[in-house]
């Protein structure tokens, strides 16, 4: 299991978005960048510094994903049929723990991974604790009957701070991915541009 060594909303000040759209973000009171030099005024970016940040904001949405994971998400998505960014946006949205997020049992993506390797959640009726698994149209996603009281989960139900996307049903404890989302269905809260990933990759 990968884990985070570094403060999360480091990703935030370095993209200069409030990537998550949460309240909490220093980008919403520091719009500069982390560390002794973050004020310094920007140069201009190249293509290729263009096409980093969007992949490293991409792959920074959604949490604890590594580069050789994110790189295999991208060949997957160009060995299928039809526009790599779309299916590379599909792949990642089909991830357990970006479901788990979806359909608000959690505040947070990091929290969402964590509360997927913590064995909190059933997929089609069975314990699943990989917050990797792709997940097909159909899957039904749920709450253990344990887990349902836990203070960080009625805490995110409550939440204004997002929708429930179409793409994904919530009943209660339980939620369904419908199918896969094409990327003007997912609700970013930032701009996403997975053809500059592409364009990276392709390189």
């Amino acid at each position: 299991m990968s884990k985070r060594i570094q403060a999360k909303y480091k990703i935030d000040r370095r993209m200069g978005e409030n990537i998550w759209g949460r309240a909490k973000s220093p980008v919403n009171t520091r719009e500069y960048g982390p560390g002794q030099h973050g004020q310094r005024r920007k140069g201009k970016l190249s293509d290729f510094g263009i096409q980093l940040r969007a992949k490293q904001k991409l792959k920074g949405y959604y949490g604890n994903i590594t580069e050789k994971q994110f790189r295999r998400y991208y060949a997957e998505a160009d060995r299928r049929k039809g526009d790599t960014g779309e299916n590379l946006i599909g792949i990642l949205e089909c991830r357990l723990d970006a479901l788990v997020y979806r359909a608000k049992f959690v505040p947070t993506v990091f929290a969402a991974r964590q509360f997927v390797s913590h064995g909190h959640v059933l997929v089609n009726g069975k314990r699943c604790n990989i917050p990797s698994r792709l997940l097909k149209a159909g899957d039904v996603v749920e709450i253990r009957e344990k887990s349902r009281n836990i203070p960080m989960v009625l805490e995110a139900a409550q939440s204004p701070e997002r929708d429930v996307p179409e793409y994904v049903t919530v009943d209660g404890a339980k939620a369904t991915y419908v199918r896969v989302p094409s990327l003007d269905e997912v609700p970013y809260p930032v701009i996403m541009e997975p053809n500059l990933v592409v364009e990276f990759y392709s390189r």
